[in-house]
Parts: C-alpha cells; structure tokens; sequence
C-alpha cells in the first residue's frame, strides 16, 4: 500500500526531514536585515491592521473579561499558520523541484519538512501569544492543556493538504493560482472575525461552518484561551473534522500515486 510505504520513507529520512525543516526556515528569513525578526513583524502588522479597522473604527469588543485584542489573537495564531500551509505548502513541490530532478530523494517528505518549519514559527507566536495572555491578567488554566491537542489535527490536516495540493500544482500552474485567489476568502469565510457560536449568526450559516476545518481549529484555539470548553464537549464537529481529514489524506495519497512519476518531467 501507498500509504506504507509513505510511512517507511519517512520513519528512514526522519533525521533529513527535521535537517530540511531547519534548513527551510533558514532560508525563508535568510537575505533580509531583520532576519527572523520578521516572523514576528509580519503577523503583527496584521493584527494590528485588523485591531485598529475592527476595535477602533468599528467599536467591536470582545467577550466579557477580554478585550478585542486577545480575542483576536487567539484565533489569528492559528491562521497564521493555516494561511503558511494554504500557500507556501501548495508550492512546496516546486520550490524545491531540485531535490525531485536533481537528487534520489523521497518526494512525499517536502511537505512534512515544510510542515514541520512552519510549525516551529507557529510555536514561537503561540507562546508570545501566551505571553500576552498573561500579561494581561489571564494565566493558563486547564483548558490550555488541550492545545496540543489542536496543534496536532492542525498539523496533519495541513500536511495532508501540502502533499495534495503541491503535487496538483507542480502539474497545474492554474490550480495553484486558484488557491491563491481563494485565499481571501476562506480568511473571511472560517470565523476568525467573527464568532461563529454568537446567537446572531443564522443557523444555516453554522451548519455551513461545521464543515469548514479551518473555522473548527480556530474555534478550538479561542476555546482553550477564552471560551473554557473541551474538544470533547462537541463531538460532532471532531467527527466531522476527522472525517474531513481522512478524506483529505485519501485524496493526497491519491495524487502523489498517480502523479509522483511525472514530476521530475515538469518541474
């Protein structure tokens, strides 16, 4: 099975593939004067675009005993790293064609190396983040042992997406142009400015969300740093999110299947 085999090839590159995620983090910052500094003025220039048009111009406040800020934050780490793996992640593949043309590599590991990088940097906000958090009167509590929880289905989702989507744009400039065109508006269309569990959202547009992935991670961020609920008080919506998952695997182990041979002739 494809899979299997997947599993093998990493289990025996695991030790290239966290070389390769550092290496790739490296690179990203590499060039620029403020180096890794950028890993954290980029998300915060955004929030704070996003802080002063919602908090300022459109008075909006956050849930009782938060202010708008931490409340955007908390769902705003998440997409940060969602919006990596979006982009970045769908042209993995051809952003590092020299190790499919040039070398005797693994194909199916880029995408777990590139998975990896960003979720080094995601760590890196999350616990700034926590800081912040904390700096305003609000200490970690045991909800906040679930994180990991969301970090991990986070990642794997991400990872099966990345191994999907770049092997389809490696073959298809026009299917990566049409990720980048939805970027947008899968940004405003999971909930991250907006609450999806608020009593005025219209009933049909949480059923529409429940099936979004990218609105169930964002919510488990806000629950574990504000709302105080369990993952496992809403087992519908882990349902669905683990069948969207698998779903998702099936269809990038699919791909890299069909298409794996061809690569190296079009990139």
């Amino acid at each position: 099975m494809e899979i299997l085999k997947i599993i093998k090839e990493h289990i025996a590159w695991r030790h290239q593939i966290f070389k390769l995620a550092k290496a790739d983090i490296i690179k990203t910052y590499s060039g620029a004067a403020l180096g890794w500094s950028w890993a954290v003025i980029k998300p915060s220039v955004t929030i704070f675009v996003f802080w002063f048009a919602f908090s300022v111009g459109l008075r909006t406040r956050g849930p009782e005993g938060y202010s708008f800020f931490l409340w955007l934050i908390s769902g705003m780490v998440a997409w940060f790293y969602i919006s990596d793996m979006w982009n970045q992640g769908t042209g993995a593949m051809r952003k590092y064609s020299y190790l499919i043309t040039k070398m005797k590599f693994p194909i199916s590991t880029i995408p777990t190396f590139v998975s990896i990088s960003k979720l080094v940097i995601h760590l890196g906000l999350l616990a700034i983040t926590i800081v912040l958090f904390i700096l305003a009167g609000h200490m970690p509590d045991k909800y906040f042992i679930q994180l990991p929880f969301y970090i991990l289905l986070m990642f794997l989702m991400a990872t099966g997406w990345t191994l999907f989507a770049s092997v389809m744009a490696a073959m298809s400039k026009d299917f990566w142009n049409l990720v980048k065109a939805f970027n947008t508006a899968i940004f405003w269309l999971s909930g991250i400015m907006w609450d999806p569990y608020s009593p005025a959202i219209p009933y049909w547009v949480k059923n529409f969300l429940m099936f979004n992935p990218v609105t169930y991670i964002v919510c488990g961020y806000r629950d574990s740093f504000i709302y105080e609920r369990w993952f496992f008080e809403q087992p519908l919506l882990l349902a669905i999110f683990l069948g969207e998952m698998i779903i998702m695997w099936i269809f990038a182990i699919w791909a890299y299947k069909k298409l794996k041979e061809d690569l190296p002739d079009v990139l």
